[in-house]
């Protein structure tokens, strides 16, 4: 069964290891050879900055990830950037869709121009922060009870203009609070249920709500410490059933964070067992429920935002 996978950092990995071979190197929890494996149909691929970076140096990471995205993932054979979300259904069966995202607005300063230009390259998903504080709004780990800059609803709407999807996963809950009336489209790439696992990157059930009901969608993380203490796959699949209980099951998607995270969960090591998931998730959805957690919900998500 196909899987679109809204998040992962092979990007970072791509930028940062000696030598790295995007088609089937080990290191990689994503690799070609991987998401052939598991099935993934299409994955969002982060340019993610380490806060550590030094300000004037993080546009210039920044490029050197789309270099990266374009030089290794794109010259890979069967691997199609995608630059409109309708690609997504015409690519051939031997074909994944390569899309880029942008984790965090940190290294575009306060400078509009740099984010049309990071846009220019082709980036379809960006969320507002990572988990600190930017000069746009505050990250998860900052206090939630601040809120959007200035500068962030200068940020918004051109992301709005430009037909941008926003991920809200890293954003603090004051932050997320302010965005929900101004957004055109809105996700969370890679988030689980707080009331599950009591952690300020996961949504709460109010958050969940209110997403959903603005035109969002939520897309369940596999990295254990935003699951649970001794995370399974159990305990991932417990927050899969919050969500769809409170949200309903249409409205639910997969963004493993895979090459952005050094544990995981047992039978989900890398993208190649990935399918382990979804077989797992039959035991308590339907076929055709578990088809749109795994990529027709997005799909269907997609088709409304492109009426909006």
């Amino acid at each position: 069964m196909e899987i679109i996978d809204l998040h992962c950092d092979v990007l970072l990995k791509l930028t940062t290891l000696e030598a790295p071979k995007f088609v089937d190197d080990v290191r990689l929890h994503a690799s070609k050879e991987r998401l052939q494996l598991g099935q993934v149909k299409a994955q969002v691929f982060a340019i993610f900055i380490d806060p550590k970076t030094p300000q004037n140096m993080q546009f210039l990471e920044v490029m050197r990830q789309i270099e990266a995205f374009h030089t290794q993932v794109l010259q890979t054979e069967g691997m199609v950037h995608i630059t409109e979300w309708s690609q997504l259904n015409t690519l051939a069966p031997h074909e994944i869709g390569a899309i880029l995202s942008l984790e965090g607005c940190s290294a575009i300063g306060e400078d509009i121009t740099k984010l049309s230009a990071i846009l220019d390259a082709g980036v379809m998903l960006v969320g507002l922060t990572w988990n600190e504080e930017n000069g746009v709004a505050y990250g998860a780990e900052q206090d939630a009870s601040l809120g959007l800059k200035p500068f962030g609803r200068e940020v918004i709407n051109m992301l709005n203009e430009r037909d941008i999807i926003i991920d809200v996963s890293h954003l603090n809950e004051q932050g997320f609070w302010d965005l929900l009336p101004l957004a055109k489209h809105l996700v969370a790439s890679h988030s689980n249920a707080r009331a599950i696992c009591d952690h300020p990157r996961n949504l709460t059930d109010k958050q969940a709500k209110a997403l959903v009901e603005h035109g969002g969608h939520i897309h369940l993380v596999y990295f254990p410490h935003f699951i649970g203490d001794n995370a399974t796959m159990d305990d991932l699949i417990a927050h899969v059933k919050h969500l769809a209980s409170i949200v309903g099951v249409e409205h639910l998607g997969v963004g493993s964070d895979f090459d952005g995270i050094d544990v995981t969960v047992k039978g989900l090591a890398h993208a190649g067992e990935a399918q382990n998931l979804l077989e797992r998730l039959r035991e308590h959805f339907t076929d055709e429920e578990v088809r749109g957690i795994a990529h027709n919900n997005f799909r269907q998500y997609i088709k409304k935002a492109a009426t909006k």
